[in-house]
C-alpha cells in the first residue's frame, strides 16, 4: 500500500473513532444524525478497503458515494424527517430508502457473504407480499411509503435501538481493544498465560487457554483471537508433539470463548442492554461466572488428554522471565484497572469509562518491553490502531445494519409474534421442549448468520416464548446467545475450526470432533442456566452463584473425563451419567 493510501486510510480510522469518541463528550446527538454518520463512516471499509480486485474497488466507489450522500441526507434532514413520523413523501425518498436498503445488504454480503443479506432480503420480500401469503402466517400489508420509511428515515428499521448500540458503546470498546492491542497488550496477554499454566501438564495448550481467555476478552472475536493466539500456541503445542487435531481444537475451543468473556463479549454484553433494560455492569456479572465455568471445562478436558497423549508442559528456555511478565502485564492491566475504575468506583458509564481506558491505553503505545520510548514507535502503532478500529467498527456495523432491517420487518408485520407462538404451540406450554427447539434454531440460524445477528433474531422470535414460559428475561438472553455460538465449534459450519485446522494443516473433522469434546460447556452450560438460574445471580446471591458454580464445575468436570479420558466403558458412562445428574438436579 502506498504511503499516500496508509495516510488516507489511517486518516479515516481516526476520524471514525474520533466521531465515537467525541458523541461521548457532545451531550445529546439525534439519532437520526449519529446513526447515519455512522453507517458513513463504515461504508469505505468494506466496500472499497476490503475489495478483492480492481472491479470490486470500482463498484464499493459507487455504493459508498450513493450510500454515503444517502445517510447523510438524512442526518442534514433529520428535522423535516422526525415530523413525517416514518412515512415517506414522493419519489426523491423511496429512492433514498431503496438506496439505504440496498447499500446496507451488499455491505453486510461483502463483508460476511451471502446467509445473513438473503435472511435480510427475505424479510423485506415477506414486508411487501407478505399479504398474498394464506393462513396466519400472512400478513394485512403494509403501504410502501409507510413500510420503507419505518425502515430508513424512523428508528423502526436501520437507525433503530441495534444501531444505537453499535454506535454508542460497541465502538467506544471496540477502539479500546485496537488501542490496547497496537502496543504491547498482546504480549503481555501470552506471558502471563505461559508463567501462569506453562509448566503444567498439558501447559502449552493451557497457555492457549489464558491467554485466548484473556484475548478474547476484548476482542471478543473468535477468528481474530485464533488468527492472533494461534499463531505463538499452535506451534508450540506441534512442537512439543501435540497431535495436531487437539492442537487445533484446544485454540478453536479457547478462542471460541471470547464471544462469552466480559467485558466484550463480541458486542453481545451491549445489545443485552439494550433489549433487556439490564445495567451493563449487571451483564457482566451474570455472565462472568457461566464464562468462566465455560475455560475451567477446557481445561479439565486438557488434563484428561493428557491422559491419552504424554501432553508436556512449555520448556524452561519457552516461558518468560517474571521481569518480563510483571513488565508487559501492565500493559493491559493499567487501562483495564482505569476501565474498571471507571465503571465500579466511579460510577461512569460504561462508554466514559472507556473513553478514560482508551486515553491510558494511548499513553503507553510509545513504550516498549523494555521500558524503552520512541516516538516513532507511537505514529506506527496510532496507525495500526486507527485502521484496525475503523475496520471492526465497520465490519460490527454492517452486521448491526443488516440485521436491524429483520428485526424492522419482524416488528412492522407481527411475524415475531407468529412465531412464538408456534413456537408455543410445539413445544406443548412446556418450557423443556421450548428450550430444546430454541436451541436447534439457534444452532442452525448461527451456522449461516455471526454470533451476535443470530443471537439478535433468535432472541427477538423465540425469547418472548421462552420469558411466557416462566424464564427471567436475562436468563433467557444468555441462554440464547451461548447457543447462537455453537456454529463456532459444530459442524458443519464451524468458523473457528475452519480457522485453526488450515493453520495446523489437518483435516476439518478431525479437529472438530476434538473440539466438541473440548468445549462440551458450551453445549451443557446454557442448560445449567435453565436448571440453575441461580448461577447468573452473582450480583445479587454471590454465596449462592458460587456454590452453584461448584456444583456445575463438578458436573463438567466428571463429563468431560467420561467423555474424554481413556478407560472402561461402564466407568466413563458412569462419570457422564454422574456429572449429568449433578448438571440437572437443583439444590
Amino acid at each position: 500500500m502506498s504511503i499516500s493510501a496508509r495516510i488516507f486510510w489511517a486518516g479515516l480510522g481516526a476520524l471514525s473513532a474520533g466521531f465515537h469518541l467525541w458523541l461521548i463528550f457532545s451531550g445529546l446527538v439525534p439519532n437520526l444524525v449519529s446513526r447515519p454518520l455512522h453507517m458513513a463512516l463504515a461504508l469505505p471499509w468494506i466496500l472499497i478497503f476490503a475489495a478483492r480486485n480492481r472491479r470490486q474497488r470500482i463498484s464499493g466507489a459507487v455504493l459508498t458515494a450513493l450510500g454515503a450522500a444517502a445517510a447523510l441526507w438524512i442526518a442534514f434532514n433529520q428535522d423535516r424527517l422526525a415530523d413525517q413520523y416514518g412515512f415517506l413523501e414522493g419519489d426523491f425518498q423511496i429512492v433514498i430508502a431503496v438506496i439505504l436498503l440496498t447499500v446496507t445488504l451488499e455491505t453486510a454480503r461483502r463483508a460476511i457473504g451471502w446467509p445473513l443479506p438473503l435472511v435480510a432480503a427475505a424479510a423485506l420480500a415477506y414486508g411487501l407480499w407478505g399479504q398474498y401469503i394464506p393462513g396466519e402466517f400472512g400478513h394485512s400489508g403494509t403501504p410502501l411509503a409507510s413500510f420503507l420509511g419505518t425502515l430508513t428515515i424512523a428508528e423502526g428499521g436501520i437507525w433503530g435501538k441495534l444501531t444505537g448500540v453499535s454506535v454508542n458503546i460497541v465502538a467506544i470498546f471496540v477502539i479500546f481493544g485496537a488501542m490496547l492491542n497496537a502496543g504491547e497488550a498482546g504480549q503481555g496477554f501470552m506471558n502471563v498465560a505461559a508463567a501462569a499454566a506453562g509448566r503444567l501438564r498439558g501447559g502449552a495448550a493451557k497457555v492457549s487457554v489464558i491467554s485466548s481467555a484473556l484475548f478474547g476478552s476484548i476482542s471478543g472475536s473468535a477468528s481474530a483471537n485464533v488468527a492472533s493466539t494461534g499463531t505463538i500456541t499452535l506451534p508450540a503445542m506441534i512442537r512439543l508433539g501435540y497431535p495436531r487435531a487437539l492442537a487445533g481444537a484446544v485454540e478453536a475451543v479457547a478462542s471460541s470463548g471470547g464471544q462469552i468473556m466480559p467485558p466484550l463479549m463480541g458486542a453481545g454484553a451491549f445489545v443485552m442492554v439494550e433489549l433487556t433494560g439490564v445495567p451493563y455492569t449487571g451483564i457482566i456479572a451474570a455472565a462472568l461466572l457461566p464464562a468462566l465455568l465455560y475455560f475451567w471445562a477446557v481445561w479439565v478436558g486438557i488434563d484428561a488428554f493428557s491422559l491419552r497423549y504424554a501432553l508436556k508442559g512449555l520448556p524452561d528456555d519457552a516461558r518468560p522471565a517474571k521481569r518480563d511478565v510483571l513488565i508487559t502485564a501492565a500493559f493491559f492491566m493499567l487501562p483495564f484497572a482505569v476501565l474498571m475504575w471507571g465503571m465500579l468506583v466511579a460510577r461512569y458509564t460504561p462508554q466514559y469509562a472507556a473513553a478514560l481506558a482508551i486515553a491510558a491505553a494511548a499513553l503507553l503505545l510509545p513504550v516498549d518491553g523494555r521500558l524503552r520510548i520512541d516516538l516513532r514507535r507511537l505514529l506506527l502503532r496510532l496507525e495500526g490502531a486507527f485502521v484496525t478500529a475503523g475496520r471492526q467498527i465497520a465490519l460490527i456495523a454492517s452486521i448491526i445494519l443488516c440485521a436491524s432491517i429483520v428485526i424492522g420487518v419482524l416488528s412492522i408485520t407481527g411475524l415475531g409474534v407468529k412465531i412464538t407462538s408456534l413456537i408455543l404451540s410445539g413445544s406443548g406450554g412446556m418450557l423443556w421442549p421450548a428450550v430444546l427447539l430454541t436451541a436447534l434454531a439457534c444452532l442452525i440460524l448461527g451456522m449461516e448468520v455471526p454470533t451476535t445477528a443470530a443471537y439478535i433474531i433468535s432472541v427477538s422470535v423465540a425469547g418472548p416464548a421462552l420469558i411466557g414460559l416462566g424464564l427471567q428475561p436475562l436468563q433467557a438472553h444468555l441462554f440464547v446467545f451461548w447457543f447462537a455460538l455453537l456454529s463456532t465449534i459444530t459442524p458443519p459450519v464451524c468458523g473457528a475450526v475452519f480457522i485453526a485446522s488450515g493453520m495446523v494443516e489437518e483435516n476439518w473433522l478431525k479437529v472438530a470432533f476434538a473440539a466438541m469434546a473440548l468445549g462440551i460447556g458450551l453445549y451443557l452450560i446454557p442448560l445449567g442456566m435453565i436448571a440453575t438460574p441461580g448461577i447468573i445471580a452473582l450480583a445479587d446471591k454471590p454465596i449462592l452463584a458460587l456454590v452453584l458454580a461448584g456444583k456445575i464445575a463438578a458436573a463438567l468436570a466428571a463429563i468431560s473425563f467420561g467423555i474424554i479420558a481413556p478407560g472402561r466403558l461402564w466407568l466413563r458412562l458412569s462419570l457422564i451419567v454422574f456429572g449429568a445428574a449433578i448438571l440437572f438436579v437443583p439444590l
